[in-house]
């Protein structure tokens, strides 16, 4: 059996910063809360993290009831964000899922960084929800090779037995995806398709790196 656990924002699809925009109207809503915020990456990093920081910025009290409102106007917001913002799936995307979802000894999943509510409607929005069955989520970790340990735990679950880890394979477009898929000893494709360019990807040493998902067969030759 072959597990491949896909990331989400730039590696499947590009919301055009609808991610963003609704955290921005979810700070506004719930907060009151309308000026910038500045210098807090996003790419490679969990939500949890982004939540975090954006509390901190704006001097936002972290207790359970701000986190509680906050993520569930995030909720609200991100689809009617996508609805107005210009995102689409990235090249060759729902081919390699196609092909991928129709072989028996091949399972997908997911490990990213959104929370778990958030990527489902970001995936539901572009269609492609139906491709994952299982997977691994920003929720309640700063780290990635926190959310890629709990992945890899899901798809021991989901597949019904122990998957031996070069089984599996993680594709990403940062180098906090090429590191979360080290830490649990997987594989790891780099694709260049979110903010990192393939030669900023080149240091991170992953065992295949592309430009694109656009070649199925390349890529196929190394995951199965």
């Amino acid at each position: 059996m072959n597990v491949i656990l896909f990331d989400i924002d730039g590696t499947l699809l590009l919301t055009g910063g609808a991610g963003q925009r609704g955290m921005e109207r979810a700070l506004e809503k719930v907060f009151g809360i309308t000026r910038p915020t500045e210098d807090i990456p996003a790419a490679g990093r969990t939500d949890f993290a982004i939540t975090h920081d954006l509390f901190e910025f704006h001097g936002i009290d972290n207790t359970p009831a701000a986190w509680t409102q906050f993520s569930s106007e995030y909720f609200r917001q991100l689809p009617l964000a996508m609805a107005e913002l210009d995102g689409f799936l990235l090249p060759g995307v729902r081919d390699i899922l196609e092909i991928l979802h129709a072989r028996e000894d091949v399972r997908l999943g997911l490990l990213t960084g959104n929370f778990e509510e958030g990527a489902w409607l970001k995936l539901k929005h572009y269609g492609i929800d139906h491709y994952f069955q299982f997977g691994a989520f920003g929720d309640s970790h700063h780290s990635r090779d926190d959310v890629a340990k709990l992945a890899y735990e899901a798809t021991h679950r989901h597949c019904g037995s122990p998957v031996a880890a070069d089984r599996v394979w993680v594709i990403g477009d940062t180098p906090a995806d090429v590191a979360c898929a080290r830490a649990i000893g997987a594989n790891v494709v780099a694709v260049a398709t979110g903010v990192y360019s393939y030669d900023e990807l080149i240091p991170t040493l992953p065992d295949l790196l592309l430009h694109d998902l656009t070649d199925p067969g390349t890529l196929l030759s190394r995951l199965i």
